[in-house]
C-alpha cells in the first residue's frame, strides 16, 4: 500500500498550506540526490515531491482526502503553478549556490568571482632546539610563495595594455544553463570556460609572469619565537601567504613549531625534569654541588641522609609561561644514588667498622646488605 501523503511530509491532516510548504522545503533539502548520497534518498525525494504536488493544491488535496491515492492518480502540478510551491528553486539556491530561480542577472556570489580574491594561506613546519623553545628569540626562515608581478602590478597584462571583459560571460566569470523540469525552471551555473572564472580575458600577456599576474618567489623572513612555546604551537605571520588575485589581499603564513628532544632535560608542562647521580657517601653525609639547568650551572644543596629517587625542586628555573614570560615553572631534579659493586680493601674495612657500630651487620648480604639497609 502507498504511504499516506501527510505521513510522508510529517504533518497533520488539518495542516494549513504554509505548514505543508515548510515541511516540504525542509525534507527537499535533506533528501535531494545531489545532497544525500545514501541508498534510497532519491526514491524518498520523489515520494516527498509527489506528496507535495497533491497536498499543495486545494482541489487535488480535497480529492485525496475523499478518495485516497486512487482519486489523484493522474493529478500533477502544471508548470504555471510552480510559483505556488513557495519558491521551490530557492531551496536549491541555498543548498548548492549553483542553482537559482529564473533568468535574472548574476547573483552576489557570481559578481564576487570577478572581484578581488584573497590569496591562499601557507604552512611551514619549523623545528626548534629545546632551549630555543624555552626562551624564544628571533629565527630566520625561508619561504616560497606567490608575489604580485612587479612588471604588470598583478594584472597579468603587458604594460600599456589591460585585460578586457570576457564576452562569453560578460564579466561575471560564470555561464548559466536553464533546465526546465516538471517542478519548475532551474538555472545551473558553472565556471566560464573562456576566462576560467576571472571575468576578464588577457590578450597581450605580461612577459614577466606569462599572464598569471604573480610569480613564485623564495624569500627570507625573520620571525619572533615567543618564550615557552611547545610542540604544536602555531604562529600566524600576516600577509606572507600567496598573493591575492585581482588586487586582493595576500593570505597568511602559519608556522607550526616542533621541539627537538634534549639529552638531559624533559618537559612537563612548564616544569623541566632531569636526573642527578650522586655517590652513596654524598647521600649519607650531604654535600653541595653544581647542577646543570637551562639557565646554566646552579648550586644545589643535598641534605645528609638523602634517599634514592628523592625529587628536589629549583624554583623558577623551568619554562616561561607562554604569553607571560615573567612567570616560570620549576626545575624538578630526581636524585639517583650510585652504590658501587666493588670497593677497595680499605673502604671495606671502614664500612665494616661502621656496620658494627650501627649494629647493622647481619651476616647476610655483606656490604651490599649493609648499604641496602642504609637506603631503605
Amino acid at each position: 500500500m502507498a504511504r499516506d501523503y501527510y505521513e510522508i511530509l510529517g504533518v497533520s491532516r488539518d495542516a494549513d498550506k504554509e505548514e505543508i510548504k515548510q515541511a516540504y522545503r525542509r525534507l527537499a533539502r535533506k533528501y535531494h540526490p545531489d545532497v544525500n548520497k545514501e541508498p534510497g534518498a532519491e526514491e524518498r525525494f520523489k515520494e516527498i515531491n509527489r506528496a507535495y504536488e497533491v497536498l499543495s493544491e486545494p482541489e487535488t488535496r480535497a480529492r485525496y482526502d475523499r478518495f485516497g491515492p486512487e482519486g489523484v492518480s493522474g493529478a500533477g502540478v502544471g508548470f504555471q503553478d510552480i510559483g505556488d510551491m513557495g519558491g521551490f528553486a530557492d531551496i536549491f539556491e541555498s543548498i548548492f549556490s549553483g542553482f537559482a530561480g529564473g533568468m535574472g542577472g548574476p547573483t552576489q556570489q557570481q559578481r564576487r568571482r570577478s572581484g578581488p580574491a584573497r590569496g591562499d594561506d601557507l604552512r611551514l613546519d619549523l623545528k626548534l632546539d629545546f632551549r630555543e623553545a624555552v626562551f624564544g628569540g628571533e629565527k630566520e626562515i625561508r619561504i616560497s610563495h606567490l608575489e604580485n608581478c612587479e612588471v604588470c602590478n598583478g594584472s597579468g597584462a603587458k604594460p600599456g595594455t589591460r585585460p578586457r571583459t570576457c564576452s562569453t560571460c560578460t564579466g561575471s566569470g560564470q555561464v548559466r544553463r536553464v533546465t526546465r523540469t516538471p517542478f519548475g525552471s532551474f538555472t545551473q551555473v558553472s565556471t566560464c570556460p573562456t576566462c576560467n572564472g576571472t571575468g576578464m580575458v588577457i590578450e597581450d600577456k605580461c612577459d614577466a609572469c606569462d599572464g598569471k599576474g604573480a610569480n613564485q618567489v623564495t624569500k627570507k623572513l625573520k620571525i619572533t619565537i615567543p618564550a615557552g612555546v611547545d610542540n604544536g604551537t602555531r604562529l600566524r605571520i600576516s600577509n606572507e601567504g600567496d598573493a591575492g588575485q585581482r588586487s586582493g589581499p595576500a593570505g597568511d603564513l602559519y608556522v607550526y613549531l616542533f621541539v627537538n628532544e634534549d639529552e638531559e632535560f624533559q618537559r612537563d608542562g612548564i616544569n623541566i625534569l632531569s636526573e642527578i647521580k650522586i655517590s652513596y657517601l654524598q647521600a649519607i653525609l650531604g654535600c653541595r654541588l653544581e647542577v646543570d639547568t637551562v639557565d646554566g650551572l646552579v648550586e644545589l644543596i643535598i641534605p645528609a641522609g638523602t634517599q634514592p629517587n628523592t625529587v628536589m625542586k629549583l624554583e623558577n628555573r623551568g619554562v616561561p609561561r607562554l604569553g607571560n614570560p615573567v612567570s616560570r615553572g620549576d626545575h624538578m631534579l630526581t636524585v639517583l644514588i650510585d652504590i658501587p659493586n666493588k670497593v677497595t680493601p680499605e673502604e671495606r674495612e671502614l664500612l665494616e667498622k661502621l656496620a658494627k657500630i650501627k649494629g647493622d651487620r647481619t651476616g647476610k648480604g655483606g656490604l651490599e646488605g649493609f648499604l641496602g639497609n642504609l637506603f631503605k
